[in-house]
């Protein structure tokens, strides 16, 4: 995964859509199991070592290591704990550049190269499928190949002769994967996918010819921008046709649907079009490769907005919101596995923790893991909402069963009584007025009681109790680089803002929309009651009057307005 935002045009989210929307054919039967599908079924699930060989630091070569974006040093313990968590592969990507010499040669520096193959070493000893690649230097070097083609290719070239030799009496458990999301500067698509063929076919014909067990070597080839769109699909599958090489792995990456992924343009909730988008990557890369023998590994996947808050933000404050995001992971997981595809989950530190080797977000390791044996059960939400001084009723809410039986709901150590506390009639789970009343009565406004929903097969589902009231914003002043407004969430949550100009148009970054990107322009922090407006937001909101409008996850909206004049800020509360 590279390090950078993305950002689309008008033109490019209706492309996105009139594809989504177009008619998606079934992929066809798949042949027979090859020896590389069961290789590849072996590898689920997969975990990447994120943020790690893959770092680098230009500025001081002292700290051009392993550590250099935070993440501690690797250690055999810790190998041996991803595989205590149930993982069955490991990538580890690496970053090449500033960890060798010039032209000609562009040695490798031994040290490095010797780390590279300890980590390895330690993850083949634990019974770990290992993937190594050229990572960041996709973007750093050989992007340029079009301006600079020769000397690229040498040194790309050099990389994976170096690394072919020093590996090729290992296990056939490690892989190489050629490139980490390929791209190439100020050329046409049908340009790059030339460039792409020819260091793909490059690193196949260096790797087969360096002796010992690489001959057989398992192979990993990325799609163009490690992207599942069909032309990418194809062109790789092409390239694939013509090295007819019984060992070959296709790889893409899937981070989601865009504006679901961050939270923009009015997608905070799990719909259609996400849903789609994940049903369009699985059928492109199960039509073209695995129903063809040619297994898939999702090589990276998770969701941009994971990366939006610190790490240890609370999960009511993530991106996207928690439960919209479980549900996302579930439907991902269990259709991919359903399909044959190997999953390698993105972690770049922010989800398994390294210095206390727990997960930051229990809920979505257990919803990995169940979901790799079939379908969970979620809910419509993980939020239902009392209102304070609404007349007590029962409260409805939509659970997608997915096949499964709910068998018990906790709250605590309390077990919900069926028939006095909650019923379920087929799809549709109604919470009594009675047991809602308890869990309010005398209570403060904001969460009373985390429910637990079990069922015979998959994950528990949680639901957050909120007793609510409408949310107040206050009037405040303040800059372009420091605007917070004191606000009483009264037990809501807020999911979503729009920013438009009194005068017509939307303000803000992503002008094409009204509704900004959750926590990259504004965010909720509950704990000090208070929503920020970012700098990044102020950079593109032009002088003058700006209204705000705050969609709150209970239905509730609140209107509020803002002056810009220069870096001064003024906010008035509607």
């Amino acid at each position: 995964m590279r390090t950078k935002r993305s950002y689309l045009s008008v033109a490019m989210i209706v492309a996105l859509l009139l594809a989504l929307f177009s008619p998606v054919g079934s992929a066809a039967a798949s042949p027979k199991e090859t020896q590389m599908q069961s290789y590849v079924s072996a590898m689920q699930p997969g975990w990447n070592l994120g943020n790690t060989f893959d770092a680098f630091n230009t500025t001081d070569p002292t700290k051009n290591d392993e550590t250099a974006w935070g993440n501690p040093r690797v250690t055999k313990e810790f190998i041996k704990e991803i595989k205590k968590q149930g993982f069955k592969s490991i990538r580890i990507p690496i970053t090449w550049n500033g960890r060798m010499g010039g032209a000609p040669d562009y040695t490798i520096d031994p040290a490095w190269m010797d780390r590279v193959q300890q980590v390895v070493d330690w993850s083949l000893q634990e019974g770990l499928y290992v993937m190594i690649n050229i990572h960041h230097d996709s973007w750093m070097w050989i992007s340029k190949a079009p301006a600079n083609h020769d000397a690229v290719l040498a040194q790309y070239n050099a990389i994976w002769t170096q690394v072919a030799d020093r590996f090729k009496n290992h296990s056939d458990k490690l892989m190489f994967e050629s490139i980490n999301e390929p791209l190439f500067e100020n050329v046409d698509v049908a340009t790059q996918h030339t460039f792409l063929d020819e260091f793909n076919t490059s690193f196949v014909h260096i790797v087969r010819a360096s002796g010992g067990k690489n001959d057989v070597r398992p192979l990993v080839l990325p799609t163009l921008f490690t992207n599942n769109s069909q032309e990418h699909v194809d062109s790789l599958a092409s390239t694939i046709a013509k090295l007819n090489d019984p060992n070959l792995i296709a790889t893409v990456h899937f981070y989601g649907f865009w504006p679901f992924s961050v939270n923009i343009a009015g997608f905070p909730k799990l719909e259609e079009l996400t849903i789609k988008d994940i049903d369009t990557m699985i059928n492109n890369v199960t039509t073209s490769f695995v129903s063809k023998g040619i297994p898939v590994v999702i090589g990276e996947f998770g969701l941009l907005g994971w990366d939006a808050t610190p790490f240890k933000t609370p999960l009511s404050e993530g991106v996207p919101e928690h439960g919209e995001m479980l549900k996302f992971i579930e439907y991902f997981t269990s259709k991919c596995v359903e399909n044959k595809l190997a999953l390698m989950l993105w972690d770049n530190g922010g989800r398994f923790d390294r210095r206390t080797l727990q997960w930051n977000d229990p809920e979505l390791y257990n919803q990995i893991m169940a979901s790799l044996k079939g379908r969970s059960s979620t809910g419509e939400s993980d939020l239902i909402f009392v209102r304070k001084d609404a007349p007590a009723q029962d409260t409805v809410v939509h659970v997608n069963l997915n096949g499964n039986i709910l068998t018990g709901i906790w709250a605590g150590d309390n077990h919900l009584v069926k028939g006095k506390d909650y019923e379920l009639n087929g799809e549709d789970l109604t919470l009594k007025a009675s047991f809602l009343a308890k869990l309010t009565e005398s209570a403060e406004l904001g969460e009373v009681a985390v429910l637990k929903a079990q069922f015979n097969k998959g994950a528990d589902w949680t639901f957050h109790v909120l007793y609510n009231d409408t949310p107040v914003l206050q009037n405040v002043e303040g800059t372009t680089a420091s605007f917070v407004i004191p606000t009483a969430f009264n037990g809501d949550r807020l999911a979503t803002m729009e920013a438009t100009y009194t005068t017509g148009g939307n303000a803000g970054p992503n002008n094409w929309t009204s509704f900004k990107e959750f926590a990259r322009t504004f965010k909720p922090t509950y704990a000090t009651n208070e929503v920020a407006l970012t700098e990044s937001f102020f950079k593109e909101v032009n002088d003058g009057t700006v209204i705000l409008k705050f969609h709150f996850w209970s239905g509730a909206i609140i209107e509020y307005t803002i002056t810009k004049n220069g870096t001064s800020v003024t906010g008035t509360a509607s």
